[in-house]
């Protein structure tokens, strides 16, 4: 029998989401279903709400989120009801071509739930990400449900489940950023200094926060940033080869996603420097480069999708991170809101009031 659960459905491009009852369907083979008890407020709901992402509204927003399993449906051994879990948006598949060439953070085929989420009178939603977690309930493959250590609580343990793990993921597994190596971060917010602690973590021995706004830079200190550049008034460019000797960074992660940040990140690179770019751009931004830069400055340009991770591997081990004291989700959390004010959180997002606000269902 569906269950009826309230949530924020984004009902048409560029409107005001809404909450309104959905039904949220019993887990058929291989799904489980999952009561939410905390989501974070992602750019990529925004994204999804102004239509940048797809057009297959009405969209059942959310999916930095954590949970119990309520449910599970045929076939499904290794999750149980009451297992506390976080939700990932990638669940590999094991038979593509990229998870049988043993790389299953670029599955081409992630699984799904595969009954729909619908409104009361039937229309189907689409989810999220393949989430839909500002809801009371949701409905998602198994392999999307990892189970973590159920003493993280739910408000900090659900960022992993994709801003946090986006980007200390870009700097540890895409960026490959090792013991020694300079890291300049340009976006200081819950992306870009997630990169910034998993960059201090792994042994950078120079981390550079780049972003207009102070109140951010102060906080990407917090996270490990040796060094911070407020780009308002100075090239950031000049001012990151300045702190590097004159040569420019190791590693420059792009946690904006704008023609102008990819740019500069370009140019901030040393010779044979890597390039990440973990923001994620509108559909129609174009980036320009003289052919011949490209060839001569070599190095790596590289895109992170979900940092590159594995979330049955990297889910736990962020979570054990967490609960030791050696990586704080808590300094994540600008406020914790209800389902009733995902607007006002976007509107805060937008003008760059907070890191994360942080539904609690």
């Amino acid at each position: 029998m569906p269950h009826e659960a309230r949530a924020v459905v984004a009902l048409k491009k560029g409107a005001p989401v809404e909450v309104l009852p959905i039904l949220v369907p019993d887990p058929g083979p291989g799904d489980v279903l999952v009561t939410v008890q905390a989501c974070g407020v992602c750019h990529t709901d925004l994204h999804y709400r102004d239509g940048a992402i797809g057009d297959d509204f009405p969209y059942l927003l959310g999916h930095e989120a954590a949970g119990v399993v309520e449910a599970v449906g045929a076939g499904v051994t290794d999750l149980a009801p009451g297992d506390y879990v976080v939700l990932a948006w990638r669940a590999p598949c094991g038979q593509c071509r990229a998870c049988r060439r043993g790389r299953p953070w670029y599955c081409f085929d992630s699984r799904n739930a595969g009954r729909p989420m619908t409104l009361l009178e039937g229309t189907e939603l689409t989810p999220a990400l393949g989430i839909g977690a500002f809801a009371e309930k949701t409905l998602v493959a198994a392999g999307q449900a990892v189970k973590v250590d159920p003493s993280a609580r739910p408000e900090a343990a659900g960022l992993i489940g994709c801003g946090v793990m986006a980007g200390y993921g870009a700097a540890v597994h895409t960026g490959g950023v090792g013991s020694g190596d300079t890291v300049a971060v340009i976006g200081c917010g819950g992306v870009g200094n997630a990169a910034i602690a998993g960059a201090s973590r792994a042994g950078a021995r120079r981390v550079i926060a780049v972003d207009l706004d102070e109140g951010k830079l102060d906080a990407a200190e917090r996270f490990g940033a040796t060094d911070t550049v407020n780009s308002r008034g100075t090239d950031p460019v000049e001012a990151v080869r300045a702190l590097t000797g004159g040569h420019g960074a190791d590693v420059v992660i792009d946690a904006v996603g704008r023609p102008e940040t990819y740019r500069q990140a370009f140019y901030m690179r040393d010779l044979a420097g890597t390039l990440v770019q973990v923001g994620v751009p509108d559909p129609d931004m174009r980036i320009e480069l003289p052919l011949i830069d490209l060839f001569s400055r070599g190095g790596a340009l590289k895109s992170s999708w979900y940092g590159d991770c594995l979330p049955s591997r990297d889910f736990p081990v962020l979570i054990d991170l967490f609960l030791s004291g050696k990586l704080d989700l808590e300094r994540f959390i600008s406020e914790t809101i209800t389902l009733d004010d995902v607007e006002a959180a976007f509107a805060k997002m937008q003008r760059g009031e907070v890191l994360r606000s942080v539904v609690v269902v």
